[in-house]
């Protein structure tokens, strides 16, 4: 029998990223079972930084920077990301290996429970960081006023819960595998984000294993 091979992995600490790097890790373990993977869970200047509104950001580093360090240090083998965070170019030095199919790539406009576009108010507040979503946003209906809303879904979701916005802009993916499909929501029309729904992993160019 083979012997088990010890691999580092690299990945963002937040609920929905240790959600999404045990979603590759399974489907890798159903291939390689002799594999042991150990994660790495790191909080990056994205996770830290919650005042930059991501409006001016375009696809840099802000939430792979951390790693993609750890990762050229040899701190660890892989890394785990949402493919729609990831920088374009990748640094020098890292290669995507893996992308996975995805799941649901559409957003939801997520409501507190019993409200609909319907019953929202004039100008009712809608949390999103991005200015594709807010294009999006006012095709449901021109009165609603977008304003920057960031940290990870559980800290968003509890900001429209205590009323300080009156609706929440989510990928659909995010909401799946956190289990949170329970809640009130609509379909937001529009185009999507390239790669939303999808995970990659990345490993140094140099490692050929």
């Amino acid at each position: 029998m083979c012997c088990s091979i010890e691999i580092t992995v690299g990945a963002r600490s937040s609920p929905l990223s240790k959600a999404q790097a045990d979603e590759v890790l399974q489907e890798l373990k159903a291939f390689h079972p002799q594999v042991v993977f150990h994660p790495i869970w790191v909080e990056t200047t994205g996770d830290k930084d919650l005042k930059t509104s991501l409006r001016v950001l375009d696809k840099t580093d802000f939430f792979t920077k951390e790693i993609d360090a750890m990762q050229l240090a040899g701190r660890c083998r892989i890394s785990i990301h949402s493919a729609k965070d990831l920088p374009d170019p990748l640094p020098k030095g890292l290669v995507m290996v893996a992308l996975t199919k995805g799941i649901d790539p559409s957003d939801s406009l997520v409501l507190r429970d019993g409200e609909s576009l319907e019953s929202l108010p004039q100008g009712a507040k809608m949390g999103t960081s991005s200015a594709r979503r807010e294009k999006n946003i006012q095709a449901l209906r021109s009165d609603f006023i977008c304003v920057d809303v960031r940290g990870n879904i559980q800290a968003r979701l509890a900001i429209l819960d205590r009323g300080e916005i009156d609706g929440l802009v989510m990928a659909e993916a995010a909401l799946i595998r956190l289990g949170l499909t329970e809640r009130n929501r609509v379909p937001l029309p529009g185009d999507r984000a390239p790669l939303q729904g999808q995970l990659a992993v990345l490993a140094r160019s140099d490692d050929e294993e």
